[in-house]
């Protein structure tokens, strides 16, 4: 073994090194660039336990697995392949020789479900944890398990820069928790306050532009993605010399251009990398001192009840905000610079929330079919999957014939997890063998999984046609993938291939939709609408299958289609269009109605009124069009729209228990909260405001209540005794007050117990704002000496004292006893 690196890591090593051996697990919180990713599995190698067992490294991405493969076989000397190699889905770098395997979290769950005894393998690490996807709680889980029943022998260390440790700890059994003090040199944050309603894009090229005009080195902005990334380059382009480089990073960039990313600049040039939360763990770019944080970043967020993965925008976590700065103190003293108020720190998440509850469940649920599994907290998740979304999950795989009706694994269902494709794909491609087109099917899925093959049509069959005769090496992985995927599974030979929407229909039939209101409008068989731009082809079609869509359930924007026909769903699905009776909620007069009727899920052909309906099925239409209308149409009251904003508030700065009542939440939860409340409803009309404030409280239980007015009260008593209402609908809790009211006061006002500072909307004598202040202190000794000159001339009959905070306060014109 070489000499390696002296880092900040390297004086734990031996204690973790320890740590596996007389406890099998360990947990180490070490800080960015401390070197934890490469040195630790290169100092595991050298250890007794080891004997000749693999070591096997998980990272997030494909781009930090070679990163981190690459970084360890420099520094043994050697090409990656060798002792050091990857293993991810389109490339694999392994040989005889490979003793560090470092492997994407995906790749990792599909081994040891494939080999639940990990043959050959002496430990597990998982890196970067805190970034909690859902494939890393699942093959923790899994290794754990393993653990337990079959390999006492198998070591597991969880790392992360920033961790909620003690979850961790307790989920493990409580092994040595070993930290890594202190990052290599110092960082210095500053923060530049983006003012409301200024594009994210405007902040950052202002911060960027003044940062290489005032500092050294290179630069490192984290955006939301990669849209902002792109509109960010292309405005910076020439405002630098040739000695600048602009380098975009993100997820969908090819392989060569991420590599030129986080590239060391050419010496005597500087870089301005521009990336996603990517560049957050696992990688290191070095020379760069200068960090500038947007504060936001783009997550998915799975409507289990419509089926449908959007990207949502919103605010870092403190650990994130933290693992960004950190960016900027490995090689020497650096400078993070954040777009926002130091006072809304406070208000981030402690962490980003874990995939696990806000994905797709449909996988792991298979998965865990496999495992034998079909209570998921009989598994030690560090956040157990929530219920709705694995009911979903479970009818969606009823649905594609993957478990039967008591949650078993069915032959088919077998058939699909051997495939490593997502559920619904992987049951075209079955469905597509029993007539000979599997290998078309197979195309058909990896054009789908991979973004970009094929170009960016949203017609999937011009996508298709292209990838076929696409060149480059990412391409040809790509088809050899499709093979690979197809192979044994036609059970005749076939001529000509389907159509891609003849495909499709077994991956999405809740899917398939139908033109309704114009061109590029449709109504989906699962009730929701989607929207085509008028100009694309695809606008026309009568029919579609909708691979791909984004927006939320009330108004998806299709990204991905293919055109079909009734008689294709009828070849292809037969017996999915059916005739009966059908109580359902009516879009036009927004009632509920009952009909009999020729449909396919929400999709009418034709249909004969019958009388109105009545009793529970009422409720549920009711709740079918909601999910449709979207909860704008429901008539809450302003008790209940501040509730929902309380208790929103808290979830977001707290977390569990609280719950979430966002839009998708509470659309995807009406049946615990709306439908009980609904029984003697009929239409929008009859839903009363006091039913909708009862059923959101229902989601929270009693003992949270006793909290909700200590940690988020309705209103702040000033000190003169008036109550005035805090606003909970931004991004901060607000309160509009008259300044006069606040004379005395010598602490700022906060609540969750202190600690949270509101944010202060001070006004004139006339309502009308006159400061914005999260430090009250700070304004009575600062600017209120501005404001209170002008004040005085234009309210001459109010009080203005030169030292307010030891006035008395008051509401009057003239304080009395003056």
């Amino acid at each position: 073994m070489p000499v390696l690196p002296e880092l900040p890591v390297s004086h734990v090593l031996p204690e973790i090194g320890t740590a596996l051996a007389e406890n099998g697990r360990a947990v180490l919180s070490a800080p960015p660039g401390a070197g934890k990713t490469t040195l630790v599995p290169l100092y595991l190698l050298d250890q007794p336990w080891r004997n000749d067992g693999r070591i096997i490294l998980l990272e997030p991405r494909r781009l930090a697995a070679r990163a981190a493969a690459s970084r360890m076989a420099f520094l043994l000397g050697e090409q990656v392949g060798e002792t050091v190699g990857y293993r991810m889905r389109l490339d694999n770098r392994i040989s005889g020789k490979t003793r560090i395997e470092v492997v994407t979290e995906g790749v990792f769950a599909r081994m040891i479900l494939d080999d639940p005894e990990l043959s050959g393998v002496s430990s597990v690490i998982f890196d970067e944890f805190h970034e909690r996807s859902l494939d890393a709680d699942f093959g923790l889980a899994l290794a754990l398990d393993v653990r337990t029943a079959l390999r006492n022998d198998l070591r597991l260390l969880v790392m992360s820069a920033t961790l909620d440790v003690e979850r961790v700890a307790a989920l493990l059994d409580h092994p040595p928790v070993i930290e890594s003090r202190g990052r290599s040199f110092p960082i210095d944050v500053r923060y530049r306050d983006r003012p409301s309603g200024e594009r994210i894009e405007d902040a950052a090229i202002r911060a960027i532009v003044e940062a290489h005009a005032g500092e050294t080195g290179s630069i490192l902005a984290f955006l939301p993605g990669q849209a902002e990334i792109t509109r960010t380059a292309e405005r910076l382009e020439g405002r630098f010399g040739s000695d600048t480089l602009i380098a975009p990073l993100y997820g969908n960039l090819g392989q060569k251009e991420q590599d030129a990313a986080i590239r060391p600049a050419a010496k005597g040039t500087r870089k301005i990398v521009l990336a996603t939360s990517i560049a957050e763990t696992s990688i290191t770019i070095d020379g760069v001192r200068i960090v500038i944080d947007s504060g936001l970043q783009r997550l998915p967020v799975f409507e289990a009840s419509a089926g449908i993965t959007r990207l949502e925008t919103v605010r870092v976590s403190r650990a994130s905000a933290d693992q960004r700065a950190g960016r900027a103190g490995r090689t020497e003293p650096g400078i993070a610079i954040r777009l926002w108020h130091p006072g809304q720190t406070a208000a981030l998440p402690a962490f980003t929330p874990p995939q696990i509850l806000s994905s797709d469940l449909s996988g792991l649920v298979l998965d865990l079919a496999h495992w034998g599994v079909q209570d998921p907290t009989s598994l030690a998740f560090v956040d157990q999957p929530p219920a709705t979304t694995l009911k979903e999950a479970r009818a969606l795989l009823r649905e594609l014939g993957a478990l039967d009706k008591d949650g078993t694994l069915t032959a088919r269902g077998k058939t699909m997890r051997d495939l490593a494709l997502p559920p619904r794909l992987a049951a075209m491609v079955v469905s597509a063998g029993d007539s000979g087109h599997a290998k078309e099917a197979a195309m058909l899925a990896v054009l789908l999984t991979e973004q970009g093959l094929g170009g960016t049509s949203i017609d999937i069959e011009d996508r298709l046609r292209r990838f076929k005769v696409e060149k480059g090496e990412r391409a040809d992985a790509s088809r050899r993938l499709a093979g690979r995927l197809a192979r044994g599974l036609d059970k005749i030979s076939s001529s000509a291939p389907p159509l891609a929407g003849q495909l499709l229909l077994h991956a999405f039939p809740d899917r398939i939709a139908l033109q309704r209101g114009g061109r590029g409008r449709y109504v989906m068989a699962n009730g929701r609408g989607a929207e085509l731009s008028e100009t694309e082809r695809l606008a026309g079609s009568q029919m579609l299958v909708i691979a791909d869509l984004t927006g939320r359930a009330t108004q998806a924007r299709i990204l991905a289609a293919a055109e079909i026909s009734r008689g294709d769903v009828e070849t292809q699905l037969p017996g999915v269009i059916k005739t009966g009776e059908q109580t359902y909620f009516d879009l036009p007069s927004r009632q509920v109605r009952a009909r009999r009727a020729t449909r396919l899920g929400a999709i009418v052909f034709d249909e004969t009124p019958l009388p109105r309906p009545a009793g529970e099925p009422v409720a549920a239409a009711l709740a079918d069009g909601i999910r449709q209308l979207g909860l704008n149409a429901l008539p809450f009251s302003k008790e209940a729209i501040q509730l929902r904003e309380r208790i929103g508030f808290l979830h977001r700065t707290i977390g569990a228990p609280w719950p979430d009542l966002s839009d998708v939440a509470l659309l995807e939860r009406l049946d615990d909260w709306f439908t009980p409340y609904q029984s003697d409803a009929r239409g929008l009309s009859d839903i009363s405001a006091g039913s909708l404030a009862s059923g959101l409280m229902a989601l929270v239980s009693h003992e949270l209540q006793r909290d909700l007015n200590r940690l988020a009260p309705t209103h702040f008593e000033a000190p003169t005794g008036q109550r005035h209402p805090i606003q909970y609908d931004g991004e901060e809790p607000l309160l509009t007050i008259r300044v006069q009211e606040l004379f005395g006061l010598k602490q700022h006002p906060a609540i969750g117990g202190g600690r949270l500072p509101l944010l202060l909307e001070l006004t004139s004598p006339a309502h009308r704002p006159i400061q914005t202040t999260r430090d009250l202190p700070g304004f009575w000794a600062g600017s209120w000496k501005d404001v209170r000159a002008e004040m005085r001339g234009r309210y001459p009959r109010h009080s203005w004292p030169e030292r307010p905070e030891e006035a008395l306060p008051t509401t009057r014109a003239k304080p009395r006893g003056r």
